[in-house]
């Protein structure tokens, strides 16, 4: 990802603890939970990804351009890391399209009018259960890119990914929670 992503700048970095687990947790665990929590965020979350894709329905920074396909990093992509992908870079994941996914990493790519936005996700054991990376990298498509990122920067660190990993990390509590990496190998 980092050697990718080389030439975008990283715009937000989580790293959440996740108790539990059991052994051989995968980034598709990890996606599964991030869904969840997202889908149950509080209201003030909800409102505010309603009013942003309102805000952009009225603007039309959302609405595909086929310029922007040939934009896609997919490109950079080795020949090993597209054999390694367990999914073919390209598929559609909610808004973003992935370009790999690797058993415990994966990068999607999102192109709009505002940004050139990659998410990061992956996932790590440790002693307690698992380490799960967050990293939002964002190329400016233009002069407002920064403006826009400026002006979203307190929602996005202080109200949006909070919640979200709040939520995240009952998710993976209510559906991994009880399993230690010691029972797992006990009764696996």
């Amino acid at each position: 990802m980092h050697a990718l992503l080389h030439d975008v700048p990283l715009e937000d970095a989580w790293a959440i603890p996740l108790a539990g687990g059991g052994a051989g947790r995968t980034v598709q665990d990890l996606r599964a939970v991030m869904v969840a929590g997202r889908a149950a965020a509080p209201a003030v979350v909800q409102g505010l990804f309603w009013l942003r894709f309102r805000i952009g329905a009225l603007f039309g920074w959302d609405h595909q351009r086929s310029a922007w396909n040939s934009e896609s990093y997919a490109d950079r992509l080795s020949v090993a890391d597209r054999a390694r992908s367990l999914i073919a870079p390209g598929t559609p994941d909610g808004s973003f399209r992935l370009l790999y996914r690797f058993e415990d990493e994966q990068l999607s790519e999102l192109r709009n009018a505002t940004v050139h936005a990659f998410a990061s996700l992956s996932i790590r054991p440790t002693p307690e259960g698992y380490l799960a990376y967050l990293g939002v990298f964002v190329q400016p498509v233009h002069g407002f890119t920064r403006l826009y990122m400026r002006a979203i920067a307190p929602f996005r660190r202080l109200v949006v990914y909070p919640a979200i990993i709040r939520t995240m990390q009952r998710a993976w509590a209510e559906r991994y929670g009880r399993e230690s990496g010691i029972e797992s190998r006990l009764t696996g």
